[in-house]
């Protein structure tokens, strides 16, 4: 059983959603005693964005830098050549002159690190998606709880100002009448990883045990290490975990107000199909969600659409964003901007945003000035519970079988979203010359999910709990009986 503090709690209602929506910066220009010591585990693509988007606040200095490919070490060293290194993350770790982290590593590193960094008296500002595991993500919040640390996830969207205007309109104003459903999409075009004959050769660059850390060591068939790790299972989390997450957490901030934390039934499939590359993630993936309230749906794609096109499919609403259908028309958001329609598809508002980037990394600067994790716009429990649907949605593909149309016609809520996303989906595959009914793609059973321990209940819990936890290698073990 968990156990959180009343603060974090607190974060998740009407209130906190909207006056947290944003904080300017509380110092301005900091003087040096305010200097923010940060270190970064990770000097890739994503950790260059953040050195960046961090360098530029007043107040902070970028002392630390780690990662165990002594190339992009380098690199990073160039940029930063007063910063000190470290190929492994419990050298930076150890050295008490460093403030807080920023952890942007491969998803099945983010809790493991997040944990040692405040084991050792470090803040944490953790990329997503939170966790790899539902499990682990649970020990990350514990850990927070128990010393004390703030704990950022970069769900950066949650740090601009248009996010409290929706909330405002959609809640407050009820503009658009009551919410009746919602649908999130992420339909973005991706190729092949390849498919090799033989293993990967690692980089002579890169210590691969460090890299490896909590996953598993088996070969690599795929043609690149890096980025490429998104794509399987042992180090990923598929686009649902990459973009997907994004995504979901605009819902459930925005549409639910945190208010839902996980769902209370899932339900969905999906197929990797058409690339017959290494890749084991599905590259389709369409998933209902039962929140107890307002019903979810969520389409997912990195196919064209169809085998001679190169552009992507075009669902309703944004490619990547949602929608809320309301009893007055519906709202689409996305990262940036939004816009609300009536009934007859007249727009009546529209909304623009920032994106969030610098505005949530400031978020968390002040947050560690004033020791106050209730400013923080995506604290860790936030950040665990919008992981959360993303976990439970690639368990879904992962626990599924065989798809027939009776089974995938087994959820009827009244809104019609399910049947819609389903026969979208029949198309897309009819374009590429596969059938939905194919064993190539998966249905999962109806999988019952009790939220307050966040574990699956009722029939076919067996086998999608063995997915709710990891295995880990020796060494690199996410700790227990932190609460």
């Amino acid at each position: 059983m968990r156990h959180y503090t009343r603060r974090e709690f607190v974060r998740c209602g009407l209130a906190g959603a909207t006056a947290l929506a944003w904080s300017a910066p509380l110092l301005g220009a900091a003087s040096p005693n305010d200097t923010i010591n940060l270190g970064f585990i990770s000097c890739g693509g994503r950790g260059g964005e953040l050195m960046g988007a961090f360098s530029k606040l007043a107040g902070v200095r970028v002392a630390g830098l780690c990662d165990p490919d002594a190339e992009r070490l380098d690199n990073a060293r160039k940029k930063f050549p007063e910063a000190k290194a470290w190929a492994d993350l419990r050298g930076l770790l150890d050295d008490k002159s460093i403030d807080a982290v920023v952890i942007a590593s491969s998803n099945h590193w983010h809790c493991l690190a997040a944990i040692w960094a405040m084991q050792a008296g470090k803040d944490v500002y953790v990329e997503k998606p939170l966790s790899h595991s539902q499990w682990e993500g649970q020990q990350t919040v514990a850990a927070a709880a128990k010393y004390g640390k703030i704990c950022q996830v970069g769900m950066q969207q949650r740090s601009d100002p248009m996010q409290a205007e929706i909330k405002r309109f959609l809640h407050e104003e009820r503009s658009l009448g009551e919410i009746l459903s919602a649908r999130v999409n992420r339909y973005g075009v991706r190729a092949s990883i390849g498919k090799r004959s033989t293993p990967l050769p690692i980089p002579a660059s890169l210590d691969y045990n460090l890299w490896l850390g909590p996953a598993q060591d088996v070969p690599i068939y795929r043609e690149n290490l890096q980025y490429d790790w998104h794509w399987v299972w042992n180090t990923g989390s598929g686009e649902m975990g990459n973009w997907g997450v994004h995504v979901l957490d605009d819902l459930r901030n925005n549409v639910f107000l945190d208010r839902v934390t996980l769902p209370k039934r899932i339900f969905g499939g999906g197929g990797r199909v058409v690339w017959n590359d290494a890749g084991e993630t599905p590259n389709v993936h369409f998933v209902y969600f039962d929140t107890g309230s307002i019903p979810v749906v969520i389409g997912l794609t990195n196919l064209t659409a169809a085998a001679d096109s190169k552009r992507g499919p075009q669902p309703p609403g944004p490619s990547s964003g949602y929608i809320a259908y309301c009893e007055g028309g519906r709202l689409e958001g996305q990262r940036g901007r939004a816009a609300a329609f009536d009934r007859d598809g007249k727009m009546i508002k529209e909304f623009k945003g920032s994106g969030g980037m610098g505005q949530h990394q400031q978020n968390f600067l002040d947050a560690l000035r004033r020791r106050d994790e209730t400013i923080l716009n995506s604290g860790v429990l936030v950040g665990h519970h919008s992981t959360g649907w993303c976990n439970l949605a690639n368990i879904a593909f992962q626990a599924g079988g065989a798809y027939t149309a009776a089974e995938a016609k087994r959820i009827a809520d009244g809104s019609g979203r399910w049947d819609a996303l389903l026969t979208e989906m029949d198309q897309l595959l009819r374009a590429h010359s596969i059938a939905i009914n194919s064993p190539a793609i998966k249905l999962s059973p109806v999988l019952e999910f009790d939220a307050a321990v966040e574990k699956f209940v009722g029939p076919h819990a067996d086998e999608a709990n063995r997915y709710l936890k990891r295995e880990y290698r020796q060494g690199f073990v996410v700790p227990e009986n932190l609460a």
